[in-house]
């Protein structure tokens, strides 16, 4: 497992997203209640970019089209998706966030 360094946990406050970059993935970072996670940047739908979406307690909503997905797992929640995204490992160590690029998984 190769971790790259994408941000510092204080650039994603609690209740929030964040959009990095990790290898040539372009990653969704959640702060939910505290804990960090990571998913694909890519609505399954119309390619909206979930990162500049809402996220609700831990739902991402896309800013295109209102489709939801579970911050934590990428598991599509409501339509118009009906795709999953992947989720990433995340590792925060001190106030440094580091993401597994090529640890995707499905939910």
């Amino acid at each position: 497992m190769t971790q790259e360094r994408v941000a510092s946990a204080a650039d994603i406050p609690a209740g929030e997203v964040r959009v990095v970059q990790c290898g040539a993935r372009s990653l969704a970072v959640s702060n939910v209640d505290g804990t960090l996670y990571a998913i694909d940047n890519r609505c399954t739908h119309d390619n909206g970019p979930l990162g500049e979406g809402t996220l609700r307690g831990d739902r991402i909503i896309c800013p295109r089209h209102g489709a939801a997905f579970d911050a934590r797992t990428g598991r599509v929640l409501t339509l118009p998706a009906v795709r999953s995204v992947h989720s990433y490992p995340v590792t925060v160590d001190g106030d440094e966030v580091y993401i597994d690029c090529e640890g995707g998984r499905a939910p």
